[in-house]
């Protein structure tokens, strides 16, 4: 007999809890939560079903929750990092100038011959002249081209680009008047691959067509003596002078360097013996970095002063320095060692410059 709540004559086969069949045979078609709220098709209300026209009932659309709310999850996030980025490059004073908005000014230069006024002083030996000149205290090479070492940040650029500009500035100083290739051998590569990209026609121009106009010397941007003249003797060349760094505005470094370079030369094809004497060079070049040289490792020059000597006044200096030797002397010639004309009133070029070199500049040697 069944329980108070079974139908009187008890449970009909089939019916779950039946003896016609176990409840795990329907077990597999039960319809989850899931399965339902996926379903396509979903009946009407009682209400909706008083019309006759109304369908018993009618399809719902898919829900893809899930899936809705990733995409538009991830279209936020786009839209954030897109906005964070685009607010710091406006924001940031590390930005560099708009495309095409960079200008970089042409290299002005100025070489200025100095003449003795006397005979060149020579000596068996670079040693000698060195220790009885202006320069005996001086350090050799790259040694001489110190940088400061309280050089730090400044108020748009870190002190890791500071050191950078130095460092850049030192390595132009020395491709372009230390490096002996480029001294006597002709070499131009490793200074004007250190030259901002927008000044290498310049530069090129300089090189290939030198001219004494302030624009166009290949001794404004290195030095260079004439191999068939000239050559390089031993000791090495003695430098001393200054490096310093400014903050010119919030996107460049300007480097101001002010040296003294001293050669010591023979005859390019005289005797091994020859005698010795002493060229010197005061070099001041204004160097300035924007972010895109500092990042290329190139370098903008926007002032070079040259005054070298002994040499001879009316000597073209424009493509390379012809140096006076031991024993020489400016003025032999009488015109042809005195600066060429010059006239005033005339437009297009500056005027011809000339020196004269301080004795006290030349070795002190006894008679």
């Amino acid at each position: 007999m069944g329980g108070p709540g079974d139908p009187p004559d008890g449970t009909p086969d089939g019916a779950p809890g039946g003896g016609g069949a176990s409840e795990d045979e329907y077990r597999s078609v039960v319809f989850d939560e899931s399965f339902v709220r996926a379903a396509r098709l979903q009946e009407f209300s009682a209400d909706e079903r008083i019309d006759d026209h109304t369908p018993a009932v009618r399809r719902t659309p898919t829900l893809r929750r899930g899936l809705t709310r990733q995409a538009v999850l991830l279209v936020v996030l786009v839209l954030l990092a897109f906005g964070t980025a685009l607010y710091m490059g406006v924001r940031s004073p590390y930005r560099s100038a708009p495309l095409g908005a960079r200008h970089v000014d042409p290299l002005r230069m100025t070489v200025i011959p100095l003449a003795p006024t006397g005979p060149v002083p020579g000596a068996d030996g670079a040693g000698e002249l060195f220790a009885h000149s202006p320069a005996a205290s001086f350090a050799t090479a790259a040694d001489g081209i110190d940088e400061p070492r309280d050089a730090h940040g400044t108020a748009h650029f870190s002190d890791g680009q500071v050191r950078t500009a130095l460092d850049l500035a030192k390595q132009y100083l020395v491709a372009s008047m230390l490096d002996p290739d480029v001294l006597t051998g002709g070499a131009v590569r490793p200074v004007r691959a250190l030259v901002d990209p927008q000044q290498l026609p310049q530069f090129d121009r300089s090189l290939a067509h030198p001219a004494a106009d302030g624009r166009y010397a290949a001794t404004g941007w290195l030095l260079r003596f004439d191999p068939g003249q000239v050559r390089l003797a031993g000791s090495g060349i003695r430098v001393h002078g200054t490096l310093d760094v400014d903050e010119t505005d919030a996107n460049s470094l300007d480097v101001l360097s002010d040296h003294t370079f001293v050669y010591a030369l023979r005859p390019a094809h005289g005797d091994r013996d020859a005698r010795v004497s002493l060229f010197t060079v005061r070099r001041a070049v204004h160097f300035r970095f924007d972010r895109d040289d500092l990042r290329g490792r190139t370098a903008e020059l926007l002032a070079s002063t040259v005054q070298a000597g002994p040499l001879a006044c009316a000597t073209d200096s424009s493509a390379r320095l012809h140096p006076l030797l031991a024993g020489q002397r400016a003025g032999h010639s009488g015109e042809q060692d005195r600066p060429a004309g010059t006239d005033p009133y005339a437009t297009g070029g500056p005027a011809a410059l000339c020196g004269a070199l301080a004795p006290s500049a030349q070795p002190s040697l006894k008679p």
